[in-house]
């Protein structure tokens, strides 16, 4: 007979912490609820998004939520989302939040620096990863499958080690070569190096001429072709929209909005409130992040950039 740990043998289904479930159509709930099985969690019940607020106050624990988006819900899922983010951000549990690409930026506007999993057209695969990485980065208990667990496990590592190294290695060219420190004083107009948005341009068509000749994939390098399209943004003086971000970062926008997160936990990127529109934000690059990029492109010179 093979031996169970104590602490396992001991929990049983109704010990675990159930998912909460709203979705903007019956569709959204039958589609979600199918993820949650999948991933053996207890699904506690289902709601439309207008009755979802007013049903987590009176839940006494949960896991997670799960919020399945198939349309714009407008006040309601604005008021959901914001409480969402609070919540999560205060670890009272986990959330993912599963869209179609046309609702990025009202929903990206509502979760700023928080763990809520944010998936874009996602497939089941990454569906039920997105609620395995939920659930591990609150460090809540789960019986979630251990192969997905891992693997996303892994990915997010990965991204965590390339955004690290691209940080430092801009903290160097931001602060020069004999700087000691990250930081850096207030900039001088002499101490902005001089490059066109002309330059970037052509960089950033360079490198999408590429899939011309090799698969896409071969070249995915999220990180820089965000920092390259913010570059050529504020050189061009213009705004930058976190849907056009995803777009720029040539990956799947479930995959660019994790690149985005970490970009702004690691400061290379600002999140901008849009004035004139309280459910977008724009996304520009910090100004180490901006002086460093300057500094590479005029010491890269007429080596070429790509």
């Amino acid at each position: 007979m093979d031996a169970m740990p104590a602490d396992r043998a001991s929990v049983t289904y109704l010990d675990i912490p159930p998912v909460l479930l709203t979705g903007s159509s019956e569709l959204a709930i039958q589609r979600a609820r199918r993820t949650i099985e999948a991933s053996a969690m207890r699904l506690a019940g289902s709601w439309p998004i207008e009755d979802a607020c007013s049903r987590i106050e009176l839940q006494g624990s949960a896991t997670s939520i799960w919020i399945e988006l198939d349309r714009d819900c407008g006040g309601p899922m604005d008021a959901l989302l914001t409480r969402v983010n609070r919540d999560v951000c205060d670890g009272r549990y986990a959330a993912v939040v599963a869209i179609s690409a046309d609702l990025v930026d009202p929903v990206a506007a509502r979760l700023e620096d928080s763990g809520v999993e944010l998936i874009v057209d996602a497939d089941d695969v990454e569906r039920t990863a997105a609620l395995a990485s939920a659930i591990a980065s609150a460090k809540l208990p789960a019986r979630l499958s251990d192969v997905a667990s891992d693997q996303n496990a892994q990915r997010l590592r990965q991204l965590s080690e390339e955004v690290n190294r691209i940080a430092s290695t801009l903290a160097r060219l931001s602060s020069g070569p004999q700087a000691q420190s990250r930081r850096i004083g207030p900039l001088q107009a002499g101490d902005m190096p001089d490059v066109s948005a002309e330059t970037v341009r052509a960089v950033i068509r360079a490198r999408r001429l590429r899939a011309r000749y090799f698969p896409e994939d071969l070249f995915a390098d999220p990180a820089w072709d965000m920092l390259l399209d913010l570059l050529q943004a504020e050189l061009s003086h213009l705004r930058v929209p976190v849907s056009s971000l995803c777009i720029a970062a040539a990956v799947p926008a479930t995959t660019a909005l994790r690149w985005l997160k970490t970009m702004v936990q690691e400061r290379l990127f600002v999140r901008r409130a849009d004035p004139h529109d309280g459910r977008r934000v724009f996304v520009e690059l910090a100004p180490e992040a901006s002086l460093a990029l300057r500094r590479y492109f005029a010491e890269a010179g007429q080596i070429g950039v790509i």
